[in-house]
This record gives structure tokens, sequence and C-alpha cells, in this order.
């Protein structure tokens, strides 16, 4: 096993063992870094031993002796009274600690992330974090602040949830209503990390976006008529079915339009549709579910050129209204020139000017609407600047494959 195939291994397993750990004890902060501890051992001893036949048992094992050396201190003997108090059960690892887990605790997890004492920014960031696995530089990124600033957040979420006296368990109604719209952009987050890495050597992550797609399948079981728990199943399964056309062999991303679409998964496809089409007749209109239409729009199509473009840009105004942010107005500018030229697409782009949260993606896609306007001396200026900008190595690669091909 390579190190990269142990870290996705492990990073899978880190949430199944924490909502185990934090179900026992009750305690969120200790658990986690307990986790953290039994991670670091996973990755020392596991590529000298192999992968134990019950690794989650395993990690759990290792956790639950670190929490108890944890709570031998004076410190932590205080917060076992304090825990105490808010009726937590078993706060020192006993026997059950020698056994694999009986249950996956990773849904129950997720929503204690959501708690409403933390704020959204913290809600998302922890869930992260626990739940998705992401380091905390890459939540850093995604948030646009620096990991100092993000760790010390991280951090204080933990402390409030502890503080709170949450208790590890599915929410009734409303509660669980409340915390819904978050855990659904927390499993966006999770997937579109994993879909496209914001930073590093490989475009995707399987491990995260496998991670989100289950865990978006668990809260679609348990909300089945929940009109965006399926509109955010269906926008992942399609978007996921595109995973094996979208990196050539050497590691250079490959846009939409040039995907060979023999390569992609028809059975997601098939699921992701018909899920749609059913939420679609009977359901509310959400964000979720118009990103899920607008997929399944560009998978029944067999190219680009023969895609409905005037119905894919029907459905980005409609997001636009309903949910409007910077990558929305992307998207719709591209669906724009497709429709009514480059040059109106450019014109809608040039709203974004000065946005900052996506400044190369603003360059990458101006750079391809001047490249169909004709405009070949701006459009390599602008794939050069999206190329420096970028911290993904995959789209680096492809984006100056673009500008040397207009440089010659």
């Amino acid at each position: 096993m390579t190190g990269h195939e142990l870290g996705d291994l492990l990073r899978g397993l880190a949430p199944q063992v924490l909502g185990v750990l934090v179900r026992r004890h009750g305690q969120f902060d200790a658990c986690e870094d307990a986790v953290q501890e039994a991670l670091l051992a996973a990755a020392v001893q596991w590529p000298e031993e192999g992968v134990p036949a019950e690794p989650v048992g395993w990690l759990v094992r290792v956790a639950g002796r670190r929490l108890t050396d944890l709570w031998r201190s004076e410190s932590a003997r205080r917060r076992r009274e304090q825990s105490a108090a808010l009726g937590h059960d078993g706060l020192v690892p006993g026997a059950d600690e020698e056994q694999a887990p009986d249950s996956d605790d990773t849904l129950a997890l997720l929503f204690l992330c959501c708690h409403p004492e933390l704020s959204p920014a913290s809600q998302v960031a922890l869930t992260l974090r626990a739940v998705g696995g992401l380091t905390t530089a890459q939540i850093a990124h995604a948030f646009m602040v620096p990991e100092a600033t993000m760790t010390q957040r991280i951090t204080r979420a933990k402390q409030r949830i502890r503080d709170a006296g949450a208790t590890f368990r599915m929410p009734a109604e409303p509660e669980r209503t409340d915390r819904l719209r978050v855990v659904l952009h927390v499993l966006y987050l999770i997937f579109n990390e994993g879909y496209t890495a914001t930073a590093g050597p490989e475009l995707q992550s399987h491990a995260l976006t496998g991670e989100a797609i289950r865990l978006a399948r668990e809260l679609h079981r348990l909300l089945p008529a929940d009109g965006e728990v399926s509109g955010l199943l269906a926008l992942m399964l399609i978007t996921d079915s595109r995973r094996a056309a979208r990196v050539t062999p050497d590691g250079v991303m490959i846009p939409l339009a040039e995907q060979d679409r023999d390569r992609w998964d028809r059975a997601l496809i098939a699921e992701g549709t018909e899920l749609i089409g059913r939420t679609l007749a009977g359901s509310r209109l959400g964000p979720y579910q118009v990103q899920a239409a607008i997929a399944a729009v560009h998978a029944e199509a067999p190219s680009t050129a023969d895609t409905d473009w005037r119905q894919v840009l029907i459905l980005y105004r409609i997001l636009d209204r309903i949910a409007p942010n910077p990558v929305v107005t992307l998207n719709r500018a591209i669906a724009t020139a497709m429709v009514h030229g480059p040059a109106e697409g450019i014109a809608l782009l040039s709203t974004l000017d000065g946005d900052r949260r996506v400044r190369h993606r603003i360059d990458a896609v101006r750079a391809h609407l001047l490249e169909l306007a004709g405009d070949r001396a701006a459009a390599l200026d602008c794939y050069r600047r999206a190329a420096r900008a970028t911290l993904s190595i995959p789209e680096r690669r492809y984006l100056e494959s673009q500008a040397a091909k207009l440089a010659r």
C-alpha cells in the first residue's frame, strides 16, 4: 500500500472511529485528539506490520488507550466530573474498547458538528475536519484565512461543543431541520474538495468523494422525502460519473468539453438522473436540485456541441436567483457564451472583476471565452495568470498546456 493509499484509508476511517468514541465517552475534544494520535500510530505501524483485519477496531483500541492516559491527569478528572454532570455515560474506556464497533456513527457525528451553539463557519470547518478528514490547511484555503486562524477556530468550536453539553444523538425535529442546511453544505464542500482538490498533485480524492456520497446516501435513507437531500445525492452521483475521464495518464486535467464520454459511468448517471427526475416532480425547488438538473442535461448529451445549452442557461439563471455566488456566475457566463456568443459571456464575467475569492477561475474562464472569440493574445495572458494562481498541479498543467498551444 502506497503512502497516498494509506492516507486515503485513514481519512475514511477517522470519522467512524471518532463517532464510536464520542458515543461511548461524550467528550468530543478529547476524543478527537485521541483519534489523531491513533491515526499517527497507524501511519507509522501499518506500513511495517500491515493493515489489521479490523482497522476501525484497532484504531478504537489505540485511541481508547490514549484517552485512558489523558484522564489520569488532574485536568482530565475535572473534565470527567463536568461530563458526568451533563449526563454522559461511561467516561473511562472499559472492556468493550477491545471490541470492534457494532455501528457506524458517522452521520450522528455529522449532526453533532453542526451544533446550533456554533457559528455557521465553525460548523462547516469542524465537520470538514472531523467527518471529511480534510487537513486544517485545506480548510483554511477553502475559507481563505491563515492556517493559524483556522486552527484556533476549530479548537474553539470543539470547546464550544464541550461547554454546551451536547449529547451524541440524532437531533429530533425541529432542531434537525435547522441543522440540515449546514449539513448539506458541508457534504457539498467535502465532495467538491474530493472531486477537484484545492491544492496538491492529485486532481481528485476518491476517499473524499466516496465518503461524501456514502453520507449523502445515509441522509437520503433517513430523509427520503426531502428534495434538497435527494438533489444533493443526485448531483454527487452524476458528477462523480465523470471521474475516470477527467485526468490524462500523466496527470493533466481534462475539461468537460474534451472528455471521452464513453468513459462516464452510465450506472451512476442513470441513478442520479432518475433520482432528480422523481424529486423535481414532487418537491419545492432548491439549489442542489437545480445543480443536479444541470448535471443531468450535460450527462444526457453525447457531446458539448449537442448539449441543450439554452436549457442549461435557463437553469443557471434560476440558480443565480435562488442561490447567487461567484461560481454560479462563472458557469452562467460559459452557458451565455454558448447560447449568445463569447462577447456576452465575457461581459457577464466582467461583473466578477475584483472578486478575489475566485480570481484564478475568472482568468481561466475568461481565457477560454477570449479564445472562442479569436483574441489569442489576450487569452494567452489570461491562461498564464490562471496557471500561476492555482494551487492544483493538474489544473496548472492544463492551463499551461493551453497557453503553450496559443504561444506557438
